[in-house]
């Protein structure tokens, strides 16, 4: 959702030299194919094969295993912890490359893995103390002037919504404690993944030319298991990077 929605922003805020960090809240697991695990499972079981004189076993068992889940699998069935961890490992992989892409260090790419998405399911548990803590501790360490969050408060699985309003108070508990940070701080809301603002609505535009186009549609593209094969593409039958050029281009 960050290169979706403010890639260009990004960009530009990374060449203007400003210190920035991206946060992922929760792992995104649930939203990789059965086939994306398979796909880096065989590399990993032919990458033992080849490069591990001991043939690790543990990895061979993981292997033989997960593939026979895969197998028996039917629909409406729950990932195992094993399956939901490698999907979320997917989802870090690709979101390191794009923010390579885009130049900002690894150190700066923050993975909170928010406990209230971790359900396995696409129907998530209520918001915490504990998810807001974590974002709060985040905040502490990173002292923002500017925070970006999502606005696109119609995703229709919700989760956008509980992440926004899990920063919100984590911002409520630092503003409470006084932290002095906050008294130089400006909080923005983005869209652009499922919806974009009404032009009434747009307190802050970022154009830009056809070649930062260019390399917002390449940082998307750096998400691969979210393309073609991804299981929450929505009702839109554009590709992610598709909407968010119509979108651009028509704002």
């Amino acid at each position: 959702d960050d290169v979706i929605s403010m890639g260009g922003t990004i960009r530009r805020l990374v060449q203007q030299g400003h210190d920035v960090h991206v946060a992922y809240e929760t792992s995104g697991n649930i939203a990789v194919g059965d086939e994306e695990v398979v796909r880096f499972m065989h590399f990993i079981n032919g990458f033992n094969q080849l490069f591990d004189e001991n043939q690790n076993e543990t990895i061979r068992k993981m292997y033989a295993d997960i593939k026979q889940f895969l197998l028996q699998k039917k629909e409406g069935d729950i990932d195992t912890r094993d399956i939901l961890t490698i999907k979320g490992l997917i989802r870090r992989g690709e979101a390191r490359t794009a923010c390579t892409y885009n130049r900002i260090p690894l150190d700066h790419v923050h993975f909170l893995d928010l406990p209230f998405y971790e359900t396995g399911r696409i129907e998530k548990n209520p918001i915490s103390e504990t998810d807001v803590q974590i974002v709060q501790k985040l905040l502490q360490e990173v002292q923002p002037h500017q925070i970006y969050v999502a606005g696109d408060l119609a995703d229709p699985h919700g989760t956008h919504r509980v992440c926004t309003d899990a920063v919100l108070a984590a911002i409520d508990e630092e503003k409470n404690a006084g932290a002095a940070w906050l008294k130089d701080c400006r909080i923005w809301m983005y869209r652009g993944a499922w919806a974009e603002w009404e032009i009434e609505n747009i307190e802050m535009a970022v154009p830009f030319s056809p070649e930062e186009l260019r390399a917002k549609r390449n940082s998307i593209l750096k998400h691969q298991s979210q393309m073609e094969s991804a299981p929450f593409l929505g009702n839109d039958e554009r590709l992610f990077w598709q909407r968010s050029e119509d979108r651009n281009r028509g704002t």
